[in-house]
């Protein structure tokens, strides 16, 4: 038997109003834990548009159909509409998760700003980034965010840096197999520990090898079976929160089935001790079926 921590990325004010309720009584429903990582600030969808001169991301969309899962007004915000505030206008959303007992946590301020252009600036952008996203969070919660997870994926060095100096407990903004202290090239603690995403998403399935809406689970159970070793899920308010809410109910049906206990990065983060966690780079690579360059976990810096 393993853990499975459900981490929950919200990336825009759709997913928040409509996606983020019926996930919570979903889940708890289920008797299964969960994290909710929220974006924070603006919500300007329609800007990833840029992202089209990206190998690979328009294939990526013409099979995970953004337009059916996102909604057309969502992906004008930004661009021919003025993007909603999520914060300000879903603060009592946001309240009602930690209410039902569940963690919450900071995915960002603005996702598509993040995760668009992190890697092109400098570690002040990055900290003034953070910074508004964890100010917000403490304005809608009345205490501080233990816990972050990178839009996208996005991170480096600079944005382990400011979670360290910010108070971030934890942090799940790579993707790898195991839980890992990042450190520099000298060996030096650079942020708090890293809990990545160890198993494939949804709109990184469906649609390739003959995967479907119908089967995807199937394929997520394959990987889990048997297994012994802790996983991290990522699942999206705007899918698995919505129109995929069938796909999530027979995972965790089957996740039960192979004898895997459900639980929220805080409690997977509980049952590790950071002084014997693997001290590992923060490298940039490709995921299969997601374009651009991610965070992974990367190799043991060299003695």
């Amino acid at each position: 038997m393993a853990r499975i921590a459900l981490k929950i990325d919200v990336d825009t004010w759709r997913g928040t109003r409509e996606g983020v309720p019926p996930l919570t009584a979903l889940l708890r429903e289920a008797g299964a834990g969960a994290t909710f990582l929220f974006s924070l600030g603006p919500d300007h969808t329609g800007r990833a548009i840029f992202r089209a001169l990206r190998p690979g991301f328009l294939q990526k969309v013409s099979r995970t159909s953004v337009v059916e899962h996102y909604g057309l007004r969502t992906l004008l915000y930004g661009v021919l509409l003025p993007g909603p505030d999520i914060g300000l206008r879903e603060a009592a959303t946001l309240r009602a998760v930690r209410a039902a007992g569940f963690e919450v946590g900071v995915h960002c301020w603005d996702h598509v700003r993040w995760q668009d252009h992190l890697l092109a600036r400098d570690a002040a952008w990055a900290h003034a980034e953070m910074r508004r996203a964890l100010e917000r969070f403490t304005q809608i919660f009345g205490t501080a965010a233990r816990v972050h997870g990178a839009a996208g994926w996005q991170f480096n060095e600079a944005a382990a840096h400011a979670e360290q100096e910010m108070g971030i407990a934890y942090a799940s903004d790579t993707r790898g197999t195991h839980p890992f202290m990042p450190v520099a090239a000298c060996g030096a603690p650079i942020g708090p520990a890293q809990l990545p995403t160890t198993l494939p998403t949804l709109d990184e399935l469906i649609g390739l090898g003959g995967i479907t809406e119908d089967n995807v689970h199937e394929h997520l159970l394959e990987r889990t079976h048997s297994a012994t070793q802790d996983h991290v899920y990522t699942l999206h308010a705007e899918l698995e929160g919505m129109r995929l809410q069938h796909v999530l109910r027979s995972l965790i049906a089957g996740w039960r089935t192979q004898g895997h206990a459900l639980v929220s990065l805080a409690d997977l983060h509980a049952t590790l001790d950071p002084a014997t966690l693997p001290r590992l780079r923060i490298a940039q690579g490709t995921i299969a079926g997601r374009s651009g360059l991610l965070a992974l976990q990367g190799e043991p810096v060299a003695a």
